[in-house]
């Protein structure tokens, strides 16, 4: 192991230095590893491959955690393997409960394997800044809490949303202006600044009705739904070029779907996934049932559809390639991602894309909160 491969490590992860990126300086031959740029005091994990970082598929394994110091430089053991390929390693900042840290980074949006069917997922690379996401859906337990406080304090919501069979399964039936508010009132919940406000002066929070005239303060700590490109490029989990989040074959081990039997990389078994067809919908699962992302998320496949912020339309990078957020212009349909429980293989691909109108309330929709960096 050598420096230089520690530095072709953090290029590929998009470690621009700047105060909120950590960045590995060295590792020397004592087994020790120094990263700087880290917030002071603040918390992370020390993590290793040696996969080669080109390839579709990087599965990172963990050290233990350590804590800055009040310069913001972190010290940490490691192991340094002096036989066999190369080891390369990245340090990953602890992010607050329930959420998992993205490290900064260009990646390629869209499809590079199914040959782009639907014509909307050509790929383009794209810059994403680091951000916090949530590991799961918001299950209805925690939807639950956040309503009932929200209500009693000045929020309206067009629909409590619907309960899976336990609160640990996704909240479902809410329409993408309740799932604004609520992240809203989630951030107020827990003394967080709002993002969303009803004018360009960002005075106004966005508490009540339904309007598609929507202020983002991008910079605000407070909970907000992901840009597009932001779940995509947690979605691959680190990894580039697959169909899934875990590779390129699907079967009822990995996601909640329906397998119609037609897809050559569809391994089924044919029908509802057996776990969870109840006899009445939605037939949803618990939102960590399955295996999680290499970055610690669960269900970017299957079982709910799940609202992005942007507008509907193509190409990708819009307005910009740097931190897209999507058309700037209304288009009447909102970005939802990730398939579901009812639909085939091909709608949980990490590529492909969905819409919705912003009003309606199905009981196939759910979100996942970000947060700034």
């Amino acid at each position: 192991m050598n420096l230089k491969n520690v530095l072709f490590l953090m290029a590929l992860e998009g470690a621009i230095p700047t105060a909120a990126q950590p960045v590995i300086t060295s590792l020397s031959h004592d087994d020790v590893l120094v990263c700087s740029n880290l917030a002071a005091a603040t918390t992370a994990t020390v993590q290793w491959t040696t996969n080669s970082l080109g390839s579709n598929t990087v599965h990172w394994s963990s050290f233990s955690t350590n804590t800055a110091g009040t310069d913001g430089v972190l010290q940490a053991g490691v192991v340094i393997f002096p036989s066999g390929p190369p080891t390369f390693y990245r340090v990953m900042q602890t992010a607050p409960a329930g959420m998992a840290f993205i490290p900064a980074g260009s990646f390629t949006m869209g499809d590079t394997i199914d040959g782009n069917p639907y014509g909307d997922a050509a790929p383009t690379n794209v810059y994403v800044a680091a951000f916090y996401i949530d590991t799961t859906l918001v299950p209805y337990g925690l939807w639950d809490s956040v309503y009932a406080n929200a209500t009693n304090h000045g929020f309206s919501f067009s629909t409590n949303s619907a309960p899976g069979p336990g609160t640990n399964d996704p909240v479902n039936s809410e329409n993408w202006y309740d799932c604004v508010k609520w992240c809203n009132a989630r951030s107020f919940y827990v003394g967080l600044q709002p993002v969303y406000f009803t004018d360009a002066a960002l005075t106004q929070v966005y508490t009540n009705s339904e309007t598609d005239a929507v202020y983002v303060n991008w910079s605000a700590n407070g909970f907000r739904l992901p840009t597009e490109a932001e779940w995509e490029k947690a979605a691959r989990g680190g990894n580039h070029g697959l169909r899934f989040p875990w590779g390129n074959l699907i079967s009822e081990t990995n996601a909640n779907y329906y397998s119609d039997g037609t897809l050559s990389y569809d391994l089924g078994p044919a029908g509802y996934n057996a776990n969870f067809d109840r006899g009445s919908q939605p037939w949803t699962s618990a939102v960590t049932f399955f295996p999680p992302n290499d970055f610690g998320l669960y269900d970017l496949a299957g079982n709910l559809w799940q609202y992005c912020w942007d507008w509907y339309g193509a190409p990708y990078g819009q307005p910009t390639t740097n931190n897209p957020t999507g058309p700037s212009a209304a288009t009447g349909l909102r970005v939802i991602r990730g398939g579901l429980w009812d639909h085939n293989a091909n709608f949980s691909r990490c590529a492909n894309r969905f819409f919705h109108i912003p009003g309606d309330i199905r009981n196939e929709v759910g979100f996942r909160c970000v947060r700034a960096h």
